[in-house]
C-alpha cells in the first residue's frame, strides 16, 4: 500500500537531512505532542513516531525514498493506521536513539508500557510590566498593583468546603487522589496516571461545597499585590515574586514576574554604580572659578568650579551615586560644558583682545 504521508514533512526536515537531524526533530516533536504532556496530541504523536521509525532505519528510508512506501517487516502500510496495533514493532530503536543522544527517555514517554507518571499541577505564572522613575530605579521603591487573577478562596482557604464541614473520601478515585486513564496509540495502549479532577489530587472532598468558589478552592478575583523594586535595578530586569501568580486547586501557585521599565531622565545617566550629569559653565567661571548649584538625586547641592577647568572635564561628588550591596554609594560625575558667548559687547571684546595680546 502506498503511504499517504510524507514522513519528511511530518518531521519538518529536508529529504537530505542527516540521521542526527531526524533524531533531533523527532525528539522535539515527541516532547511537544506526547499525550502525557500539557497540550499533547495523540494522533500527531502517532504520526511523528511512525515517521521516525521509517526515516531512522536506513533500509526502510531507502525504500520510502524510492517507492513512497516500505516493504521491510511488513510494518509500514500494515493497515490504515500504519503501525498502530502492530505487535511485532521493535520499540528498542527509539530507546537507543534517546539514550545515545543523552536524552531522558522516560521524561517523554512516561508510562507507555505500564509505568506511571503523575504530574503535579501548578498555577500559571503571570507576567506584568511596571514603569518606575529614574530616581526610583536608583533608590528602590514599593508599588501596589491590582491584578485580576485566579486566587485562593478567602472563605474556605482553598479547601473547597464550607468552613467546619465534614471531609469525606473522594468516591471518584476512592481516596487515591489519582485515576488511571488509558488511550490507544501507535505503541499500543498508553496508560497515564492523572490527578483526580474531583478532589484535585487530595483524595478528600468536603461534604458541603463552599458557595464562594463553588467547591473549587480557587476563583477569579481582583487582588492587591505589593511589589518591592530593589535599589539599582536596570531597565528590562525582572522581579520574581514566588507564589503570587495564579492559584490552582491541589497544587502550588505560580509565580508573578514583574518586568521593570525605567523612565529616562534628561539630567542623569547611569554608569554602573556611578551617575553622570552635565553642567553648563560660563567662560569667565571656567577661567576664574565659581560657585554653582547642581541638581542631584538627593536634591540641589552646591558645587565649586575650580579655576581653569576645561570643556568636558569631569568633576566628582563622592557618595551621590547608586547604592551598592555593601551599604555604600557610587559617585556623581559632573561633565563640564563651557558655554561660549554668541555676541560680545565692545568692552568684552576689548578685554579679550588684551588677553589675546598676552597669549591667553
Amino acid at each position: 500500500m502506498a503511504s499517504k504521508r510524507d514522513y519528511y514533512e511530518v518531521l519538518g526536515v529536508d529529504k537530505k537531512a542527516s540521521k542526527e537531524d531526524i533524531k533531533k526533530a523527532f525528539h522535539k516533536l515527541a516532547h511537544k505532542l506526547h499525550p502525557d504532556k500539557a497540550g499533547g496530541d495523540v494522533d500527531k504523536f502517532k504520526e511523528v513516531s511512525e515517521a521516525y521509525s521509517i526515516l531512522s532505519d536506513d533500509k526502510k528510508r531507502a525504500e520510502f525514498d524510492s517507492y513512497g512506501r516500505t516493504f521491510s517487516d511488513g510494518s509500514a502500510g500494515a493497515g490504515p493506521g500504519g503501525f498502530a496495533g502492530s505487535a511485532n514493532f521493535d520499540f528498542s530503536q527509539f530507546q537507543d536513539a534517546f539514550q545515545n543522544g543523552g536524552f531522558d527517555f522516560g521524561d517523554i514517554f512516561g508510562d507507555v508500557f505500564g509505568g506511571s507518571t503523575t504530574r503535579t499541577h501548578r498555577g500559571r505564572d503571570i507576567s506584568i510590566d511596571l514603569e518606575v522613575s529614574f530616581k526610583e530605579s536608583i533608590f528602590g521603591t514599593k508599588r501596589t498593583v491590582l491584578l485580576a487573577k485566579i486566587a485562593e478562596c478567602e472563605t474556605c482557604h482553598g479547601t473547597g468546603g464550607v468552613p467546619g464541614t465534614k471531609i469525606e473520601t473522594c468516591k471518584h478515585c476512592n481516596g487515591k487522589g489519582s485515576v488511571r486513564e488509558s488511550s490507544n496509540s501507535f505503541f499500543g495502549t498508553i496508560s497515564m496516571v492523572q490527578p483526580c479532577r474531583q478532589c484535585h489530587g487530595t483524595g478528600k472532598v468536603p461534604a458541603e461545597k463552599c458557595s464562594t468558589c463553588r467547591g473549587e478552592g480557587v476563583y477569579r478575583k481582583q487582588e492587591e499585590i505589593d511589589i518591592a523594586v530593589p535599589a539599582g535595578i536596570e531597565g528590562g530586569e525582572m522581579v520574581r515574586l514566588s507564589g503570587l501568580g495564579e492559584a490552582v486547586a491541589g497544587g502550588p501557585a505560580g509565580d508573578l514576574y514583574v518586568k521593570i521599565h525605567v523612565q529616562n531622565d534628561s539630567r542623569f545617566k547611569k554608569d554602573g554604580a556611578n551617575i553622570v550629569t552635565e553642567l553648563s559653565v560660563k567662560l569667565s567661571d571656567a577661567l576664574l572659578g565659581g560657585e554653582y548649584t547642581i541638581a542631584t538625586l538627593d536634591g540641589d547641592q552646591p558645587l565649586t568650579i575650580p579655576p581653569g577647568v576645561t570643556h568636558g572635564e569631569l568633576l566628582r561628588m563622592s557618595g551621590r551615586g547608586v547604592p551598592t550591596t555593601r551599604g555604600k554609594r557610587g559617585d556623581l560625575f559632573i561633565k563640564v560644558k563651557i558655554i561660549l558667548p554668541q555676541k560680545l559687547s565692545k568692552v568684552a571684546k576689548g578685554l579679550i583682545e588684551k588677553l589675546k595680546e598676552e597669549g591667553i
